[in-house]
């Protein structure tokens, strides 16, 4: 049997993440981001997933998502009620998971030519 390695048709490509990095193509990030298919944004200043508020959304929102991850770390963590409803009362879903959850996701999803936009949030490995 022959496998052969189909190369992404889209620009950013995530290879993985944890609660403190991810690497995206070749870049390895440390810090908090947004990523669609087409898009990174590298400097994305949240680090509490359950103190994220609507406005802190409006980097993936404004890449017109039909869905958003919410990779909140380690662990799973809920932003509050009022964050979910930005997505929700806009008619885009949104789900929240770990980190690695949320790679494995997006790289489905993105695969799929689905309108994904996932934000992740980093922190420093605990010491």
């Amino acid at each position: 049997m022959q496998l052969t390695l189909e190369p992404a048709d889209h620009e950013f490509v995530l290879k993985g993440a944890d609660g403190s990095s991810a690497r995206i193509n070749e870049q390895h990030l440390t810090t908090s981001f947004v990523i669609s298919p087409g898009a990174l944004v590298t400097e994305w200043p949240v680090t509490d997933a359950a103190a994220i508020g609507p406005d802190e959304l409006q980097p993936l929102l404004s890449l017109n998502p039909e869905v958003v991850l919410l990779g909140s770390g380690a662990r799973q963590v809920f932003p509050p009620a009022a964050t979910m409803a930005a997505c929700l009362g806009r008619g885009i879903g949104i789900e929240v998971m770990t980190n690695g959850a949320a790679a494995r996701t997006f790289s489905v999803l993105a695969g799929e030519g689905r309108r994904v936009v996932a934000g992740f949030i980093l922190q420093p490995p605990a010491p």
